[in-house]
């Protein structure tokens, strides 16, 4: 009967150890965070208007470029400044779903429009450090 007692009270206590979240997804944004990023988004939001216009020559041409690549450019730009703005006026409140999450949509579901968390970095940025087109 007592090894019945302790086997029970060791698997509660096992479950309950098992249940706990100790590190929840949202841990890895925090209020610093968000101040850091509000005050990149902000200051190097202009950073976004060359960047729009260099893809969208890439892919689509000069004359996209020099039409509708500036338009977006500027949409994008002014769209960093403003979700900057909120987020460093906001930034120990966790304002946007309950969380520190990031204001501006993600990049990673949508292929043309999305936003990645901090401004682009003008320079020496590759997505393929290793590779070499020739």
């Amino acid at each position: 009967m007592k090894t019945v007692i302790v086997l029970l009270a060791g698997a509660a206590i096992a479950t309950s150890a098992v249940a706990d979240i100790q590190d929840p997804p949202s841990n890895d944004y925090g209020p610093t965070r968000k101040l850091g990023r509000g005050m990149a988004n902000f200051f190097i939001a202009p950073a976004e208007i060359p960047v729009t216009i260099a893809k969208i020559n890439t892919d689509e041409g000069n004359a996209a470029a020099a039409g509708y690549g500036v338009v977006r450019g500027l949409g994008r730009s002014g769209a960093r400044h403003i979700a900057g703005l909120l987020e460093i006026l906001l930034w120990p409140v966790p304002a946007y779903r309950q969380s520190y999450y990031p204001l501006l949509p993600s990049d990673i579901p949508w292929i043309h429009a999305g936003y990645s968390e901090f401004p682009p970095e003008l320079g020496n940025e590759s997505k393929y450090p290793y590779v070499r087109e020739y």
